[in-house]
C-alpha cells in the first residue's frame, strides 16, 4: 500500500520548491530587460569608437603600435566571461566545451596558453583541471559597471604589450532572444582587422594619429571587454529565466502526477476500509 504521508510531504515540498522556481524566475525577467538596454545601449558607444579608431589605424599604417602588430605566436591568452552562479541552464556548460574543445585542437601543451577567467564558474573549472589561470574576476555585480571590469581588461592589454602572450581571444554568450544565445569567440589581440564602420567619416587629428591611437587602443580593447560582459549579463539573466521557468512547469507536472496517485490511493484505501467493514459485519450475521 502506498504511503499517504509520504505522498503528501512530497507534494508539500515539491510546491514549495515551485513557488522558489517561481520567484527566481521573476527575479531573472526583471534583471533581463535592464541588462538588455544596457547591452543595446551600449553599441552605438562601441560603433562609434571603432569606427574613430579603425579610421586613426588606416591612416596611421606605419604607426608600430604593439597592440596593431601581429607577432609570432608562442603563447594565447583566452578571457573567458561566465558567472558566479550556476541554475542557468547550459549557459556556462556551452561556453566551457567550446573553450575546452579549441584548446584541445589548437594545444598541445598547457605551456601554450593561459586562461584569464571572469566569473567563479569558469574559474573553478580550469582550475579544478589544472589550466594556468593568471588572472580571475569573481562577485561583479549583476548590472556591471564599466569600474567593475577595467583592472581586468587593463590588465590583459598590458600583459599583451609586456609579451606575457601574443595574442588573445574572448569567449561570451552573445544575447540573441530572450530563449536563445549563441557562444561567441572574438579575436581581441592583436587588433589586426581594425576597420572603420562608417567609410563617409572624415577625421583630422590633433596632435597626430599616432598620439591619439597610444590613448585610444587600450581604451577601444577595454571598451570591448565590458560590451562583450554585457551581452553575457543579458544572455545569463535570460539562460536563468528561462531554466527556472522549465523547473516550475517540471514542478506543476509533477504536482499533477503526485495529486492523482495520492487521490487513487486515498480511494483505494476508503474502499479497503468499507470493505474491511462490510466482510466484518457480514460475519457477525
Amino acid at each position: 500500500m502506498v504511503n499517504l504521508r509520504e505522498i503528501k510531504g512530497r507534494i508539500n515540498s515539491t510546491k514549495s520548491t515551485k513557488q522558489i522556481t517561481k520567484a527566481m524566475q521573476m527575479v531573472s525577467s526583471s534583471k533581463l530587460r535592464r541588462a538588455e538596454q544596457n547591452a543595446k545601449a551600449y553599441v552605438p558607444y562601441m560603433e562609434k569608437i571603432q569606427d574613430v579608431v579603425g579610421a586613426i589605424a588606416s591612416g596611421t599604417k606605419d604607426s608600430g603600435h604593439p597592440m596593431l602588430t601581429a607577432r609570432p605566436v608562442k603563447k594565447t591568452a583566452y578571457l573567458v566571461i561566465g558567472s558566479d552562479r550556476g541554475l542557468a541552464g547550459a549557459y556556462n556548460s556551452s561556453i566551457l566545451r567550446q573553450v575546452q574543445r579549441t584548446i584541445d585542437e589548437r594545444h598541445k601543451s598547457k605551456d601554450e596558453y593561459v586562461i584569464l577567467a571572469v566569473g567563479r564558474v569558469v574559474r573553478d573549472y580550469f582550475v579544478k583541471r589544472d589550466h594556468n589561470v593568471i588572472s580571475d574576476v569573481v562577485g561583479l555585480p549583476d548590472q556591471p559597471t564599466f569600474a567593475d571590469i577595467k583592472e581586468i581588461a587593463r590588465n590583459a592589454v598590458g600583459m599583451f604589450i609586456d609579451g606575457t602572450y601574443d595574442e588573445l581571444y574572448m569567449y561570451y554568450n552573445h544575447f540573441v532572444s530572450a530563449i536563445a544565445s549563441e557562444v561567441t569567440e572574438k579575436k581581441l589581440l592583436p587588433l589586426t582587422d581594425l576597420a572603420p564602420v562608417s567609410s563617409n567619416a572624415s577625421y583630422e587629428f590633433e596632435p597626430s594619429g599616432e598620439a591619439i591611437l597610444e590613448v585610444l587602443l587600450p581604451q577601444y580593447a577595454e571598451s570591448l571587454v565590458y560590451g562583450a560582459l554585457l551581452d553575457g549579463k543579458a544572455s545569463e539573466h535570460a539562460s536563468r529565466m528561462t531554466a527556472m521557468k522549465n523547473a516550475t512547469d517540471n514542478a506543476s507536472d509533477l504536482i499533477s502526477d503526485l495529486s492523482l496517485q495520492y487521490n487513487r490511493a486515498r480511494q483505494a484505501a476508503i474502499t479497503q476500509e468499507i470493505t474491511e467493514i462490510v466482510g466484518g459485519a457480514a460475519a457477525l450475521e
